[in-house]
């Protein structure tokens, strides 16, 4: 079994939008040898260029839910409504409510980053392919309180050429 340099270079070798890259290097900076970094040390001019599809999640964790603090104009594009204040659970999602749900779960159990990706991230949206990156952040570094979000949209056309470039 690997050690935790093992695993972060396993997951940042997952990571194929060069902005993704870009966030998640940021964020182990800020973590600078902890497991996340805490809110108060991610600063937007640390990634000025990605704001646009940028969102943090409030943590509440009793009960557990999930709250948008911050959503950025790209996103609203793209869902067709403004996301920031709204909790994740009331969100009309179509057949990815559930998805979002268990994946902000499995990042805040697991205190570590997820990505993957969503063709059709949205109705009407079915020409686009969601690549997305979660980072947990922690303000007294024993369990995830905020996550911080970066979101890609692309013509499914480029995603499949982006696939192709990958595998070979």
């Amino acid at each position: 079994m690997g050690g935790p340099l093992e695993s972060e270079l396993a997951f940042r070798a997952q990571l194929v939008i060069p902005e993704q890259l870009q966030l998640y290097d940021y964020w182990r900076r800020q973590a600078d040898g902890k497991s996340m970094p805490s809110r108060n040390e991610i600063h937007p001019s640390g990634f000025k260029r990605l704001l646009p599809t940028i969102s943090l999640i409030d943590v509440e964790h009793d009960p557990k839910r999930y709250r948008v603090r911050l959503a950025g104009t790209g996103l609203r594009d793209v869902y067709q409504r403004e996301m920031t204040g709204t909790y994740l659970d009331e969100v009309q999602w179509g057949f990815n409510r559930d998805y979002w749900l268990a994946a902000c779960y499995r990042i805040v159990d697991r205190k570590r980053p997820a990505q993957g990706i969503v063709r059709a991230p949205a109705r009407g949206k079915e020409h686009l392919v969601q690549f997305w990156l979660r980072l947990p952040l922690s303000n007294g570094g024993k369990r995830v309180d905020m996550i911080l979000c970066y979101d890609s949209f692309i013509s499914t056309e480029k995603a499949i050429v982006l696939s192709e470039l990958v595998q070979a």
